[in-house]
């Protein structure tokens, strides 16, 4: 993994799993102790789900970069459904409350987009190879 990869990765995690602490807590504290199981492993799915897929993103942007955008898009859209089949799975479960477990699986999710999309602005990641200043080509062209 290269250190931009990682440096994503790491700006992505940590603010998801703040979130998935805060959503534990105030599951527990509305729910009580099934709500904060619910909670936290909702939050744990989003982890591993958008981990996953940010992992998947940057081997294809690597092994095939022309396919980096078509891949985003299935990615994202293969992630919902596959969340959503998550929800329907658990839907009658009596491990923990289902409403934490769908409230922070939401929350988390939506605080992985929005610091990815953080982290994706804040990189400066070069779209174009730089070339040389002693007139030779660059490798890798």
């Amino acid at each position: 993994m290269q250190s931009n990869d990682a440096r994503m990765l790491l700006h992505c995690a940590v603010p998801t799993a703040v979130a998935a602490v805060v959503a534990a807590v105030i599951s527990g504290v509305f729910a009580g102790s099934k709500g904060a199981i619910g909670g936290a492993a909702g939050a744990l799915v989003a982890l591993l789900f958008m981990g996953m897929g940010l992992y998947a993103l940057q081997r294809t942007a690597k092994s095939l970069p022309h396919l980096f955008q078509a891949m985003g898009l299935l990615l994202y859209t293969t992630q919902i459904l596959l969340l959503l089949v998550v929800l329907i799975a658990f839907r009658d479960t009596t491990l923990f409350d289902t409403r934490s477990f769908a409230l922070a699986l939401l929350a988390s999710t939506i605080v992985w987009v929005a610091a990815q999309t953080r982290a994706h602005m804040k990189a400066k990641i070069l779209y174009v190879e730089p070339s040389s200043s002693s007139g030779e080509k660059a490798s890798g062209t």
